[in-house]
């Protein structure tokens, strides 16, 4: 497979140089079993490269599990991510494999790495170190082979430099590093991917697809997207929903953005006396603007 069959296979639009690159190198990686960190903002459409990662390895016919490390509870990680014994804790009524012994032989995919616990990092690094796992409530360490991709949208440096992230787990995730551009850096990309979303509306709900003036796409380029292709999408589908004219002038267009951009973002940031997560950042601003 080359980059422009797996953009086609995964639906990844675009012909942004650092996007093929990113594409490219995850196709020549793919065929070994090192480790990938996945690095970009959030919405820029990370969950699709250990995918191609994993199709185009050796373990394609086995499992792929992706988790979303910053959506589980702290709690209950260590046993949704290595299993536990029965009881072990309260609720713990029999004993269940986690995340991991589930993939075994096959890859998983560990999506905002940098929201795991330090505790649970530990374990982490047990399994790249020595390919072993330990189920929450058990001391015997169970072999696995299980291949490693990891994303995240925070600077994980940072994160080590103040301890809440594990300095050695960070450059044994680091093995290949592959980065994802923001949507504000790939150009005409932004209109591919509007026409694309546009369509794609079209067709679910049986109308014809908004356009854009030429005004209206020089316009759609200049804003800076801090949501990325997500936020792209989500602003798509209200245009298309909201208004009743099919083409679009710079105007409407201009009324209907958001009023933000990169500069305020960082300045809710600076606002912090700790750095707050992408997440978190956009979460803030969207509240403000009500």
């Amino acid at each position: 497979m080359n980059t422009q069959q797996a953009k086609q296979r995964f639906g990844i639009i675009g012909n942004n140089i650092k996007l093929e690159r990113a594409i490219d190198v995850s196709l020549q990686v793919a065929s070994t079993d090192i480790s990938v960190l996945i690095v970009g903002e959030s919405g820029t459409g990370k969950e699709n490269i250990p995918k191609i990662i994993h199709q185009n390895s050796k373990r394609k016919h086995n499992p792929y599990i992706a988790v979303n490390c910053g959506a589980i509870p702290e709690g209950t990680i260590d046993s949704e991510l290595f299993g536990h014994e029965k009881g072990s804790f309260t609720g713990a009524h029999e004993s269940r494999k986690g995340y991991f012994e589930s993939a075994d032989e096959g890859t998983i995919f560990l999506d905002e790495i940098g929201e795991l616990p330090i505790a649970s990092q530990a374990r982490l690094l047990r399994v790249l170190e020595n390919g072993e796992i330990i189920k929450v409530g058990s001391s015997k360490a169970k072999k696995i082979n299980v291949r490693i991709i990891a994303a995240t949208n925070v600077d994980l440096p940072k994160s080590v430099a103040k301890g809440k992230f594990r300095e050695d787990l960070y450059y044994r995730l680091n093995t290949i590093s592959i980065n994802l551009p923001a949507l504000r850096e790939r150009g005409n990309d932004i209109n591919l991917l509007f026409k694309k979303f546009a369509n794609d509306f079209a067709e679910q709900y049986n109308t014809s697809a908004i356009r854009l003036t030429d005004e209206a796409t020089h316009t759609l380029g200049k804003y800076s997207w801090p949501g990325n292709i997500r936020q792209l999408r989500n602003f798509v589908a209200q245009l298309s929903v909201i208004e009743t004219e099919r083409i679009i002038s710079a105007e409407k267009l201009q009324n209907q953005l958001p009023d933000i951009s990169t500069n305020e973002i960082i300045k809710y940031r600076a606002q912090k006396k700790e750095d707050l997560s992408e997440r978190e950042i956009l979460y803030k601003v969207l509240f403000d603007m009500k």
